[in-house]
């Protein structure tokens, strides 16, 4: 076979986006301005929600929100073992303790069985992750939370554009905490935002993302504005810029068709590897709608470290989503986790590879990523 080198990942930037960043910097508002208030706008109107705060990351996102529902030392919150390092690390940054829960075997999502195990007197709140772009059972974990008095957190970094019974996702939790890192179904280059239908929340946030100033930048310097403001509360330098807000706007508007392009290609691969005995592909639930941020298989009789290795020998860039929480040495050194604690979760990890998914991603790449496996598999006979 000829090496063809296909990425695992790729934003998709076209003309559209460099107009509107060309355009933005001519204009000279360069931090936090119309750019940011319009993005948030168009991003409320089409998740279908009543507020949307623009911030610089989901992590920063994450963090907010645990700040804004006024998550503290001595707290609990409730999350997957099998997520990013960000989900973990702000609920240890508010000197709360990651309470991690074990995983769906089909979804990879937090198994809601497993969060009502870990319901403590102290438990605040949830924070559920849409793993790969799927929706977590969210009617089971709202049930939970009112039952409890807790808050909902949705980590939706893979999910924007994402719905769970015919609604988007964003309109479920307290607050909804999205991503759009170049490697996300859309990109600001980096940036994040928070969705809430609570004005009180959204007001906090606002407030907080900017060192707890009375007024942000475009309050204070717009033609309308003030140059006055008061530091309210200790707050953080969280807030988006007008440059990644450029980006965002053409982004937004071929969100769908970026979610429409990850599916077909998600089918594709669905439609080749659902009879092959080696693999197992990702399910998608009914009456939710995945958006296949990634497109993770696992593998049953292949050890997934040289399957990496053998598909990059073959050109085709594979990834692991992820490692979970607790492997890591942090999580066993200060909350003592150990191997072992989350069994679902460390079997998934152990057989997981995200193959190559992404709009630019043409159907005969798709084809060469499924020969390839193929080559691999069958090498291995």
């Amino acid at each position: 076979m000829e090496k063809t080198t296909i990425p695992f990942a790729l934003p998709f930037i076209d003309d559209e986006e460099v107009e509107e960043i060309v355009k933005t910097v001519r204009s000279g508002w360069l931090t936090m301005g119309p750019k940011t208030v319009f993005f948030e706008e168009e991003l409320a109107q089409y998740i279908g929600v009543k507020h949307v705060v623009a911030v610089n990351s989901c992590t920063a996102a994450l963090h907010l929100s645990l700040i804004a529902l006024r998550i503290e030392k001595g707290d609990e919150v409730i999350t997957s073992p099998y997520t990013f390092a960000a989900t973990g690390n702000v609920i240890a940054h508010v000197g709360a303790r990651p309470v991690l829960a074990d995983i769906e075997c089909d979804t990879y999502n937090i198994d809601p069985e497993q969060i009502m195990e870990h319901i403590t007197s102290k438990t605040r709140a949830i924070i559920p992750v849409h793993f790969a772009g799927q929706p977590c059972d969210l009617k089971e974990i709202q049930e939970i939370a009112e039952d409890h008095n807790l808050w909902v957190i949705e980590d939706a970094a893979h999910a924007i554009g994402a719905e769970y019974a015919h609604k988007r996702i964003g309109t479920f939790g307290d607050t909804t905490c999205f991503s759009f890192y170049p490697t996300k179904n859309m990109t600001t280059g980096e940036g994040g935002a928070i969705a809430t239908e609570d004005g009180k929340i959204a007001d906090r946030l606002r407030k907080i993302r900017l060192h707890g100033l009375s007024k942000d930048a475009w309050k204070r310097y717009s033609a309308v504005g003030s140059w006055y403001y008061e530091i309210e509360e200790c707050g953080w330098k969280y807030n988006m810029t007008d440059l990644q807000a450029a980006i965002g706007i053409p982004q937004l508007k071929k969100l769908d068709w970026f979610i429409e392009t990850r599916r077909r290609l998600a089918s594709i691969y669905d439609n080749a590897l659902r009879s092959n005995k080696d693999i197992v592909i990702p399910a998608e639930k009914p009456g939710r709608l995945h958006v296949y941020h990634l497109y993770p298989i696992l593998l049953k009789t292949f050890y997934r470290d040289i399957f990496i290795q053998k598909m990059a020998q073959c050109g085709i860039n594979c990834s692991v989503h992820f490692i979970p929480l607790h492997l890591h040495p942090y999580y066993q050194e200060t909350f003592g986790y150990k191997p072992g604690d989350f069994p679902n979760a460390e079997q998934v990890y152990e057989q997981e590879v995200s193959l190559p998914l992404y709009p630019g991603l043409s159907d005969e790449n798709v084809e060469t990523v499924l020969r390839s496996i193929e080559e691999v598999l069958r090498n291995n006979e």
